[in-house]
């Protein structure tokens, strides 16, 4: 049976308030034995409710930081918060942190110094970050170029860059991360990036409830719907699902900094 790895859920948003335990059934069922569930999408709450869905659930985890839309809600007292929270054993990573210049929910300057705030809080406890790039792909990449990502590396989460852009991100430790979009037939880049990365740099997510693959686009997503993107990965590699499963779930532990001994 193949071993799944769904990098990047929202099991505590609200989508699945009325059947979250089908939900990770159902993935379970699918092959997909571990989450990262994002504490990062509707202000400061949303760090707690994840991390409650990863300490009740075996095989799932959390990351605990403030989404690029809510940079002007946090304070630098929210900051403390966000490095306790990043301290607890089922808290795997700093994310989602980054830049969205599509929706400009908060203001750009605002968004920027709260992503170098979040990357210092990366470098100081030495974990990995999961970076949302939206529109931003200049200043992120600068900024990251100027302040320095973390030793721990970091996932570049629902990848969208060229494949110079990747190369540049692989040389500074960060792996790729390829959602559901990928299934599209209008997805652009990302099969080129797929294509040509390492194979020991590539991860997969659902970025559930949003961006469901084909055929299910339309509908809520969930985690069991990864195994479609492994295997539009391994068609673009010419690979087999087993194979895209077993590379992808390892870079995975190795990303975050799990060990499956304590999984």
């Amino acid at each position: 049976m193949i071993s799944l790895f769904d990098t990047h859920a929202h099991l505590d948003f609200p989508a699945f308030d009325k059947d979250r335990d089908q939900v990770i059934a159902r993935a379970r069922e699918a092959g997909v034995e571990y989450i990262v569930t994002i504490g990062s999408g509707d202000g400061l709450e949303c760090m707690q409710r994840a991390l409650e869905v990863a300490e009740s659930r075996e095989n799932i985890w959390a990351t605990a930081g403030v989404h690029p839309h809510d940079a002007k809600k946090i304070t630098d007292e929210d900051l403390s918060l966000i490095r306790d929270m990043a301290k607890r054993e089922k808290v795997v990573a700093i994310g989602e942190i980054g830049l969205d210049y599509f929706k400009n929910y908060s203001p750009r300057e605002v968004q920027i110094k709260r992503f170098r705030d979040q990357l210092g809080l990366a470098r100081e406890l030495d974990v990995p970050v999961v970076i949302h790039d939206r529109d931003a792909h200049g200043d992120l990449m600068r900024i990251l170029r100027e302040d320095g990502a973390p030793r721990a590396g970091g996932i570049m989460h629902c990848y969208a860059g060229s494949p110079e852009m990747a190369r540049q991100l692989l040389a500074m430790g960060f792996y790729i991360s390829f959602p559901g979009t990928i299934t599209y037939k209008n997805a652009r880049q990302a099969p080129e990036v797929a294509a040509s990365l390492p194979a020991d740099r590539i991860l997969i997510e659902t970025d559930c409830p949003f961006l469901t693959p084909m055929p299910h686009r339309g509908k809520r997503n969930e985690p069991a719907y990864v195994r479609l993107v492994a295997e539009t990965i391994a068609g673009i590699r010419n690979q087999s699902l087993e194979q895209v499963a077993e590379a992808t779930t390892a870079n995975a532990f190795r990303a975050f900094g799990i060990s499956r001994a304590g999984s």
